[in-house]
C-alpha cells in the first residue's frame, strides 16, 4: 500500500518511526510535515525523508486559514501519489474526494478535544485509541490495551542509554530532576494553561536543595532560568527522562513518557483530572501524580514528602512492570492493523 503520514507534533514522530520500521519493507510512505525544527531533526535522526508543507500559524484565526493550505497540499499529495491510507489529524479531510482511507491515533478524551470531536473525528474512517478512553464508546474506534508512549518506549523497542548521561558529566546515580514546561499552543490547548513563572521559580528553589535541576520548554525560557536549560539534543531526551530522579511538569505527553519509564511525576496544569490515559496512569498504576495550578501547594507537599522519602525507584519500577504486564506490545499490535487493513478494523469492529 501507499501511505502517507502527516505529522502535527514532535511526539508523534516517535510512534510513527516505530510503525514505519515495522512496515517500511511492505509498504510505501510519504512523510509531510510543518516547518517546526524539532520535527525536523527527529525524522532526520530516524532517517525518514519528509515533504514540509508550510508554517504553523499563531491565534486561532491564522492556524484556522493555515489549516486550509495544509489540507489542500495534502489533499494534492494523497491524489497524485494515489495514497490508500493517511493518517493524521489534517489527512481526515484532506483524503475526502479520493480513494484513501483515514486514520487517526487518538488519546484525549472527546470532552477535552471538542473543537476536533466535533469537526475532524466523525469523518475519519477509522480512529485507534487506548482502551482507557472505551467508555466513549466510538463505533469507528478500535480501542487497544496500551498507550501511545508504548509503542516507542515499550521495553521490546527501548532501552535508555547510559552514555547520555556520561556525555553531560552525569552518573546513572545521581540525582537530578527534570522540569518540562509547555508552550499550550494547540488547538486543543485553547483556555488551558500550566505553571505560573511565580510556580516555576519556586520549583526551582525546591527542588535544587535535593539535586540539579533542568528545564526543557516549548517556548523560550526565562533569563534567570537560562542556565537551568536542559543540554541535550532532542533524540537523547528519552535516556535523559529515563535516568532523571523525578518529572514535574504542565505537559502530557512527556508525564506519560515518564509512567512508562519508571520516573516519579508531578503535573500542574488545567487538564488535571480530566484526561483518561493520564487518570489510568495515576488512578490505578499511581505512576503520576496530578494537580490543578490552584492545587500547586498541594503538589509542593505532595513532592516535598516523595522528596523526604527518599523513595527507592525500585517501587516505581514495580509499578511500571505492573503496567507493562496489563498492556500489549504496541507497535506490533498497530502494524497487523495496517497490514490487514480494512478486514482486521472490520473484524475488531464487529467482536
Amino acid at each position: 500500500m501507499k501511505i502517507l503520514i502527516d505529522v502535527g507534533h514532535p511526539a508523534q514522530v516517535h510512534y510513527y518511526s516505530a510503525l514505519y520500521k515495522f512496515l517500511k519493507d511492505d509498504h510505501s510512505f510519504i512523510f509531510t510535515c510543518r516547518d517546526q525544527q524539532i520535527v525536523a531533526d527527529l525524522l532526520k535522526y530516524y532517517g525518514i525523508p519528509y515533504i514540509v508543507i508550510g508554517e504553523k500559524g499563531t491565534g486561532l484565526k491564522q492556524k484556522a486559514l493555515k489549516q486550509l493550505n495544509f489540507t489542500k497540499t495534502l489533499h494534492n499529495l494523497i491524489k497524485s501519489h494515489e495514497i490508500d491510507l493517511a493518517f493524521g489529524v489534517s489527512s481526515v479531510l484532506a483524503s475526502k474526494g479520493s480513494k484513501a482511507k483515514s486514520i487517526v491515533f487518538c488519546d484525549d478524551d472527546r470532552e477535552a478535544i471538542k473543537l476536533i470531536s466535533k469537526t475532524i473525528l466523525p469523518f475519519a474512517d477509522t480512529i485507534i485509541s487506548p482502551d482507557s478512553l472505551s467508555h466513549e464508546g466510538s463505533p469507528k474506534t478500535v480501542y487497544y490495551p496500551g498507550s501511545h508512549e508504548l509503542s516507542y518506549l515499550h521495553p521490546n523497542r527501548y532501552q535508555p542509554d547510559p552514555v547520555v548521561l556520561q556525555n553531560y558529566g552525569l552518573r546513572e546515580e545521581e540525582v537530578y530532576f527534570i522540569l518540562r514546561l509547555t508552550a499550550f499552543k494547540a488547538y486543543h490547548d485553547h483556555g488551558n494553561h500550566g505553571l505560573t513563572t511565580v510556580q516555576k521559580k519556586d520549583l526551582v528553589e525546591r527542588l535544587s536543595q535535593y539535586g540539579r535541576v533542568y528545564i526543557t520548554s516549548e517556548t523560550p525560557i526565562d533569563g534567570e532560568f537560562e542556565k537551568y536549560r536542559i543540554p541535550v539534543k532532542v533524540h537523547e531526551m528519552h535516556s535523559f527522562l529515563a535516568y532523571a530522579s523525578m518529572l514535574v511538569s504542565d505537559s502530557q505527553t512527556m508525564t506519560s513518557e515518564a509512567a512508562v519509564l519508571g520516573v516519579p511525576s508531578f503535573r500542574c496544569n488545567t487538564f488535571a483530572g480530566r484526561l483518561s490515559v493520564l487518570e489510568e496512569e495515576e488512578k490505578r498504576y499511581g505512576l503520576t501524580v496530578g494537580f490543578k495550578p490552584w492545587q500547586f501547594n498541594w503538589m509542593i507537599d505532595a513532592i516535598t514528602k516523595h522528596l523526604q522519602r527518599r523513595a527507592d525507584r525500585t517501587e516505581w519500577y514495580m509499578k511500571r512492570d505492573m503496567f507493562i504486564r496489563d498492556k500489549i506490545d504496541v507497535t506490533p499490535f498497530w502494524a497487523s492493523l495496517i497490514n490487514d487493513y480494512p478486514k482486521s478494523i472490520d473484524k475488531l469492529l464487529k467482536t
